[in-house]
């Protein structure tokens, strides 16, 4: 029973984001108020407190589901032998992450100005760096580096960038990957032709 109060509770929590991102996107974040999303939810202000209290807290928690991926796929990578092969999982296991998170990075990239106020961008900005680390070679040239660094950028190009490309989601997405691995293996073989 527990686990099914937990579940209705998560399940809440996820719809509530949903909604206010929606609306976060609509009409942007300065323009927002929790009761907009609480009416949109059909719910009371104090049953959408029980679960965030402000708005920042609901973009927080958009955020942090964003990036927790992000941590588990350094950890794991971290673990790894530097290869090619480990950097080609980084991407695929990075590219599923995203999976999804269209909306929310197009949402962050529209209201640049709100968010540095809030200082959300610099958590996810300093998690791309080490990424981005993790995906360089260890002796390799300035070139190579912007290729994998670059790598990571396609990937969010694809989703962002590229949204008025007539291709479903997931096949934007699978672009992406298959553009950023090249830009890895270019990288790590050294190529300069």
């Amino acid at each position: 029973m527990n686990s099914t109060r937990q579940t209705r509770r998560s399940d809440t929590r996820q719809r509530i984001q949903d909604v206010a991102l929606e609306l976060f996107a609509e009409q942007g974040y300065e323009k927002t108020s929790l009761r907009e999303i609480a009416e949109r939810l059909d719910v009371t202000k104090a049953a959408l407190y029980y679960h965030f209290r402000t708005k920042e807290d609901i973009l927080t928690g958009l955020v942090e589901d964003l990036t927790r991926p992000m941590e588990e796929l350094v950890a794991w990578a971290r673990e790894q032998p530097p290869t090619l092969e480990t950097r080609r999982e980084v991407l695929r296991r990075y590219s599923e992450a995203l999976r999804g998170a269209g909306p929310l990075f197009r949402f962050l990239q529209e209201n640049q100005a709100a968010l540095r106020e809030l200082s959300i961008g610099e958590g996810i900005k300093k998690r791309l760096m080490v990424m981005g680390d993790l995906m360089v070679p260890e002796k390799a040239s300035l070139t190579d580096r912007m290729r994998c660094v670059s790598a990571l950028f396609t990937m969010h190009m694809g989703m962002h960038g590229m949204r008025h490309v007539d291709a479903t989601p997931e096949e934007k997405r699978l672009a992406a990957l298959e553009v950023a691995i090249e830009l890895v293996e270019r990288a790590h073989a050294g190529d300069r032709t």
